[in-house]
């Protein structure tokens, strides 16, 4: 829990600085005679470079440890902040958000640190931690960030979002230690296709249960993010909420993760396990985005935006502790950048779909197409057993067909706990 800790303050001041120049990106572009169109690609090189850089940290954190991977990125985090509290020029900007996105490409990697420091039925419990540390960040942020400008000036954020970083970096140095599983080399026990493959040729391999994970998770937040782009005009044309009032919805967002993810998530895996709580929180996003655009009265709309977070709430810490269940654990840094690489591809093509429907189709259009991608996303978890104490933590899927017959099924994909008790003759019964 101390690691486990660390990390969730780690990432809690990670995402105040993050966010903290967010808002305020627009603002400093337009002064800058930036157009409306430029504005969106400036918000996008992040995305992009997070995009490129996420698979180069995953491998490298599974080479060298997560420890020095995720301080490097620190650093690198806080030279971009430093550039955007001087940027007088667009290609300035451009540049730090660039940079911020490479500094912020280690999402993967914070991912399988929890993964590494937490016991396998633990994993989900510890992913909805970590979300609901950033998702705090993500409230604090921008006010702080608003408030340094209005009290210091324009450069105050971006120097403000600096010194946090290094803060951040000082106490990540001191207190981070590198996981016993990550110094070990350890090796889980998986599918011996799954130690040939790359990630990449993994998602070629649909049967794969990492590449459904992986496919999950990507429609998932895609969806999730193409509401995003056009949930602000949506509620300005549907009930005429404007500037004043619209963050009071985002912020609604960011407190129901949060209690969601404290609160539920891990009861839910304790009485249900990670695939269920998956196909459940699949469903319950689902109902959110399609229940949206038909809200003409405050009960639905809130209802609609509770079901939203708690959706998330549960989908994406369960695909994620699962994914790090059935890949080699030497791997698992790469897999987790893949998975991050791919959810980064559908955040960008979400929202240009949803952007794009919203103008041409109708204003319910694109939520009602992500809410059935997202559905469509729960028979990919067909065949697939909850782990559960009683079988030593095994997670399975059917053979295929012809596959040689062992005392275990060949799919069994045991723990690292289970395996343990294994070569020690203990059978956890």
């Amino acid at each position: 829990m101390g690691k486990l800790a660390a990390l969730m303050a780690t990432a809690f001041v990670d995402m105040i600085g993050a966010v903290m120049i967010l808002p305020l990106i627009p603002f400093y572009a337009e002064a800058l005679g930036a157009s409306g169109f430029v504005i969106g690609v400036l918000i996008s090189a992040f995305s992009i470079a997070q995009l490129v850089s996420a698979p180069v940290w995953g491998r490298l954190s599974d080479r060298y440890g997560r420890r020095p991977v995720l301080v490097v990125a620190l650093a690198i985090s806080a030279l971009s902040y430093i550039v955007f509290a001087f940027a007088q020029s667009l290609w300035l900007l451009f540049l730090s958000r660039a940079v911020q996105g490479v500094g912020g490409g280690t999402v993967g990697v914070v991912q399988a640190y929890v993964a590494d420091a937490s016991r396998p039925e633990e994993r989900a419990k510890g992913l909805g931690w970590l979300t609901a540390a950033t998702s705090l960040g993500a409230i604090v942020g921008p006010a702080l960030g608003s408030a340094l400008a209005a009290v210091w000036g324009r450069s105050a954020p971006g120097l403000g979002a600096a010194l946090l970083c290094i803060l951040n970096l000082v106490f990540a140095w001191r207190f981070l230690h590198e996981s016993d599983e990550q110094r070990s080399g350890e090796s889980v026990g998986v599918p011996a296709l799954l130690r040939k493959l790359s990630p990449w040729q993994v998602l070629a391999r649909p049967r794969e249960l990492a590449a459904r994970l992986i496919w999950t998770y990507a429609v998932a937040i895609g969806a999730f993010y193409g509401m995003v782009a056009v949930f602000t005009m949506f509620l300005s044309r549907q009930f005429g909420i404007g500037e004043r009032t619209i963050g009071y919805f985002f912020m609604w967002f960011g407190a129901a993760g949060v209690i969601v993810r404290t609160t539920l998530v891990g009861p839910a895996v304790r009485r249900v396990g990670e695939v269920r709580m998956a196909r459940a929180g699949l469903i319950l996003l689902a109902a959110g985005l399609i229940l949206f655009p038909f809200a003409r009265g405050y009960p639905l709309l809130m209802t609609a935006m509770t079901l939203l977070p708690l959706g998330t709430a549960f989908t994406f810490p369960a695909v994620t502790a699962l994914l790090s269940r059935v890949v080699p654990s030497k791997q698992r840094g790469r897999y987790m950048g893949v998975q991050q690489t791919v959810g980064g591809v559908a955040r960008v093509i979400f929202p240009w779909w949803a952007g794009w429907a919203f103008d041409h189709i109708g204003m319910a259009s694109p939520f009602v197409t992500c809410g059935v991608l997202t559905l469509a996303t729960v028979p990919l978890f067909r065949n697939v057993t909850a782990p559960t104490r009683s079988h030593d933590d095994h997670l399975s899927t059917p053979a295929p067909a012809g596959a040689a017959t062992s005392d275990a099924p060949p799919h069994t994909l045991p723990t690292a706990e289970s395996k343990a008790r294994a070569s020690s003759g203990i059978t956890g019964k």
